[in-house]
């Protein structure tokens, strides 16, 4: 199976989600100082400190979302099955990315500080975003082409 440049963009994009997913997902396990280490919001670290649903099942809500960017990627290209609202979704999955990785600009120039956990994860989110908007354009060019 070969696969051009935009496909391989969308692929990685895909294994990055999944690959978030993942860590999220070990944050459960790894208690109150993961979600601390990943600037959860507050309530989802109280929640894993005082043992309450919140954060598991919050973070379970998170990680299936990403891991549904990943059953979307893949399906674009091939890898699985097709799956309904690929296109929608792979327009929705690229802005909002995109979206999350602009998030750090404002740090980079605010005097509070720099954050370089939220650099380097809105840039891993920017890339995402770019893949996905790729994808998207390729996804939607196979289809018109009738591929």
């Amino acid at each position: 199976m070969s696969f051009n440049v935009k496909s391989k963009l969308l692929i990685s994009g895909g294994v990055i989600a999944s690959a978030a997913a993942i860590w999220h997902l070990l944050c459960i396990w790894g208690g109150p100082s993961w979600f601390a280490f990943a600037r959860a919001p507050k309530q989802l670290i109280d929640s894993a400190q005082q043992g309450t649903l919140l954060a598991p099942v919050g973070t379970v809500i998170v990680a299936g979302l990403m891991f549904a960017c990943t059953v979307f990627a893949f399906s674009a290209v091939g890898l699985i099955r097709k799956v309904p609202l690929v296109k929608p979704a792979l327009i929705t999955i690229a802005l909002l990315c995109t979206v999350r990785g602009l998030i750090a600009i404002p740090t980079f120039v605010t005097a509070a500080g720099v954050d370089i956990w939220q650099i380097v994860a809105s840039t891993v989110w920017l890339f995402v975003g770019v893949c996905f908007i790729a994808g998207s354009i390729e996804h939607n060019t196979a289809l018109k082409s009738g591929i």
